[in-house]
């Protein structure tokens, strides 16, 4: 019986992963490299670094460190300055709070993620977040979400993860946690496996409520 929900943050509960992207972009222009949005995506693919064109175009580790500090700003200024909010979330939240224990799993920075939640309420029906900085190996790998399972002390069957990239659902996966798609059309080029899938998150209160007839439950 699915008791826990375990969601990733960028691209499922706010629309920030292109400017990431951006932010990106513009660091590595400054060191004389081009990555274009197709570059981009497969290094995603790959889980290569975004920074290798510019070491193999002879910038030194201070270079990339200086443009890697310069993209973190830039990231943070478009944090404040763009609009990140994707409709209905805080309210299917507020929804799913109702039947729910609620847990945030995400490789962002705290200090990033604290910035975009500063004057939001998404997380008010959170029993807890876990960052980049609270565990050791990042997705692909099972441990952030394992780390959530413990956090909250349940068994995998108990929880499912909602997650819109192949990364995400790869964790989710060899956490042994059942997976829920979120579509998300700055990733949408990613093939990847999930339990269930839906267009968006207003769809979710539905799938679980299905998925919770189908338990019996």
């Amino acid at each position: 019986m699915i008791t826990h929900l375990l969601f990733d943050h960028d691209g499922v509960l706010v629309d920030t992963e292109q400017w990431y992207f951006e932010a990106t972009r513009e660091a590595l222009a400054r060191l004389g490299v081009v990555m274009t949005f197709d570059d981009y995506k497969q290094h995603l693919v790959d889980g290569a670094s975004s920074w290798t064109g510019a070491e193999s175009q002879g910038a030194t580790p201070a270079d990339i460190d200086g443009a890697r500090s310069w993209r973190d700003d830039r990231y943070q200024h478009y944090l404040q300055t763009c609009d990140i909010d994707i409709d209905g979330v805080a309210e299917v939240l507020s929804e799913l709070a109702q039947t729910y224990q609620m847990a945030v799993v995400t490789t962002s920075k705290r200090r990033d993620f604290e910035l975009i939640h500063r004057d939001r309420v998404l997380l008010d029906d959170m029993a807890f977040v876990l960052c980049r900085e609270d565990y050791l190996e990042a997705k692909p790998a099972a441990q952030p979400y394992q780390a959530a399972l413990k956090r909250f002390d349940i068994r995998r069957d108990q929880a499912i993860v909602i997650e819109d990239s192949r990364r995400g659902l790869a964790a989710a996966e060899a956490a042994g946690i059942a997976t829920v798609k979120v579509h998300n059309e700055f990733v949408a080029f990613q093939r990847a496996a999930s339990d269930y899938a839906i267009p968006s998150l207003g769809e979710l209160p539905d799938l679980l409520r299905g998925i919770s007839r189908s338990e019996g439950r």
